[in-house]
């Protein structure tokens, strides 16, 4: 952790539970610094998020390796998302501490698709059908290996 932050990086966070593999995800994309995996409560269709495999509470705790690693997987999977999902655009969001609507406090970046017309879904905290993050997962994979 850097001197930027007051607060301690807590490893008891669902994205630190997702990289131990005590809770699962769909995953996207993985190397040896990052994972991209569904978001499971989706404000759009294909909605996934990019994490760096090692701790980082928020974007002003991160190391520059870890911000560089994060950034050139983000710009990969929002490739796949615009041709998997024939998407108009994209929304890449990310949230430091809570007055900045952070709700995880583990560094993680939103890919969201986006199409002309199309608002974002209000995140509501309501899951999505899991046979629906299963289907935009293989998309996604499916235009990474293309």
């Amino acid at each position: 952790m850097s001197a930027q932050s007051e607060h301690a990086y807590d490893d008891s966070n669902v994205f630190a539970k997702i990289l131990r593999e005590e809770l699962p995800c769909h995953k996207v994309y993985e190397n040896d610094d990052v994972l991209a995996f569904m978001d499971i409560m989706p404000r759009g269709d294909g909605h996934c998020l990019v994490i760096p495999k090692t701790p980082a509470r928020n974007w002003l705790d991160a190391s520059p390796q870890q911000l560089a690693a994060v950034a050139e997987a983000t710009q990969t999977i929002a490739r796949a998302a615009m041709k998997a999902f024939g998407a108009d655009g994209i929304t890449i969001q990310q949230f430091n501490e809570a007055a900045g609507g952070q709700v995880v406090f583990h560094l993680h970046v939103h890919v969201i698709p986006r199409f002309e017309g199309v608002a974002l879904r209000p995140h509501t905290g309501e899951m999505a059908d899991q046979a629906q993050l299963v289907k935009h997962a293989e998309l996604l994979r499916n235009a990474l290996d293309g």
